[in-house]
C-alpha cells in the first residue's frame, strides 16, 4: 500500500510528505484519533516511503530543486510515496525489514524491558535504510516506569531513529512525552470515503456500504467489525437507549448496562457509541442540519434528544460518557462506573423529560 490508495487523511500525509521532502522529519511523532481511524496504516506507509530505495535516490536529486521550488512557493508534496516494488517496500509489508520495527503488546502495559531493547536498537545505525523507524501502538500502555525509560530517549534523539507513537488516549501519556512530539491529529472520516473503500475494497453493493458507514463513527476498522458482525443490532440497541421513552423508565435504562459486555475494549467501544450519539445531538441543536451527523441513519432519535434536552444538558451528557471512558481506561470498576455513567445520565435528562 502507498500514500495514494489510503482513504481520507489528506492533510495529515500532506504534512509528512512535506516534512520527508524537505529533510525536515523530527525524532519522534505522535499520531493520535480514535481507534480503527488509519493511523497505524499512515504509520506504515510513511515508514516504508522513507526508505523506499527508488525515492530515496530520486530525493537526493529532487532536492535542491524542491528548496529552489519552496522558495518560490511551489512546493508540492505529491510525489513522495512508495514505490511499492523494490526490496525495501516488499520487505515492509512482509513485516521482517530490518529498519521497521512495531512495538505492540496484548498484555495491559508496555513494560520497561521494551523500552529497554528499543534503546538498544537506537544504538545502532540502520542496517538497510535511510532511517530506523520504530511505530509504538496503543503508546498510551506505558507505565511510569517505562514512560520515564521513553523520555530519556525523547530527551537524546538520533538522528537516524525514528519514533512514532501511537494512541486513541493521548491524555493517559505523561504531559513531558507529549511535549517533546510533533502531534499529528487523525479525525474521523466522512461517510463518503468510508463507503467508497466498502465498495472499492470488498465489493459491498452502494446500499449496505452507506449503511455502514453512516454508522461506522467515521472509522474504517469500525466499518470493517460492522460488516463481519452483528454491530449494526448493538448500535441500534445502544443509541436507543438516548430516546424519551428509555429516559422515563429508568430501570428500563439501568438494565441497558448489562449489554455492555464484561471486556474494557467492548465496553469502550459501546461508550464511543452512547458518546457520538450525544455528539450529534448537540451538533443539530446547535445548527439545526443533519449532514455532518456521524448516526444519520438514526437521525430520528438524534433530532429527539435534540429537541428534548437543553444545549447544556447534551453537553453534560457528553461529559459524563467521556468519564466514564477514561476511568474504564484507568481500571475503574466497570460495573460501578456504568452505574454512576447511568445515573448521572438520567439525572441531566430528568429536568427537561418530566
Amino acid at each position: 500500500m502507498s500514500f495514494k490508495e489510503i482513504y481520507g487523511h489528506e492533510k495529515q500525509i500532506g504534512i509528512l510528505q512535506a516534512a520527508a521532502l524537505r529533510n525536515r522529519v523530527p525524532h519522534a511523532y505522535l499520531f493520535c484519533g480514535m481507534k480503527g481511524i488509519g493511523k497505524k496504516t499512515v504509520a506504515e506507509v510513511f515508514a516504508k516511503a522513507l526508505n523506499c530505495k527508488e525515492q530515496r535516490a530520486s530525493r537526493q536529486g529532487r532536492h535542491s530543486a524542491e528548496n529552489a521550488e519552496s522558495a518560490m512557493g511551489q512546493t508540492s508534496s505529491d510525489n513522495f510515496d512508495s514505490c511499492d516494488c523494490c526490496p525495501s517496500c516488499l520487505k515492509t509489508d512482509r513485516k521482517n525489514h530490518p529498519d521497521v520495527i512495531t512495538i505492540e503488546t496484548d498484555r495491559q502495559f508496555i513494560r520497561i524491558n521494551e523500552i529497554r531493547d528499543l534503546q538498544d536498537q537506537m544504538k545502532f545505525a540502520p542496517l538497510e535504510g535511510g532511517k530506523r523507524i520504530f511505530i509504538m501502538i496503543d503508546a498510551d500502555k506505558m507505565n511510569i516506569y517505562s514512560s520515564n525509560a521513553l523520555l530519556k530517549t525523547l530527551e537524546e534523539p538520533s538522528l537516524h531513529n525514528l519514533l512514532i507513537l501511537i494512541t486513541s488516549s493521548p491524555h493517559l501519556l505523561p504531559m513531558t512525552i507529549l511535549s517533546r512530539c510533533q502531534q499529528l491529529r487523525f479525525h474521523p472520516l466522512l461517510a463518503d470515503k468510508i463507503a467508497a473503500f466498502l465498495q472499492d475494497r470488498l465489493s459491498l453493493d452502494p446500499e449496505r456500504a452507506c449503511l455502514i458507514a453512516s454508522s461506522s463513527g467515521g472509522s474504517i476498522g469500525k466499518a470493517l467489525e460492522i460488516n463481519e458482525d452483528s454491530s449494526l443490532a448493538v448500535r441500534d440497541k445502544i443509541l436507543s437507549m438516548i430516546s424519551k421513552n428509555h429516559m422515563k423508565d429508568p430501570l428500563r435504562f439501568l438494565s441497558s448496562i448489562q449489554g455492555f459486555g464484561q471486556e474494557r475494549e467492548g465496553i469502550s467501544d459501546r461508550l464511543n457509541v452512547l458518546l457520538t450519539g450525544y455528539r450529534d445531538a448537540l451538533i443539530y441543536k446547535e445548527t439545526g442540519e443533519d449532514n455532518f451527523l456521524i448516526n444519520q441513519r438514526h437521525s430520528d432519535i438524534i433530532k429527539s434528544v435534540a429537541r428534548e434536552l437543553s444545549g447544556r444538558d447534551i453537553l453534560c451528557n457528553i461529559r459524563t460518557v467521556d468519564w466514564a471512558m477514561r476511568a474504564i481506561d484507568q481500571n475503574a470498576n466497570k460495573q460501578l462506573t456504568l452505574e454512576a455513567m447511568m445515573f448521572r445520565l438520567i439525572h441531566y435528562s430528568d429536568s427537561e423529560l418530566r
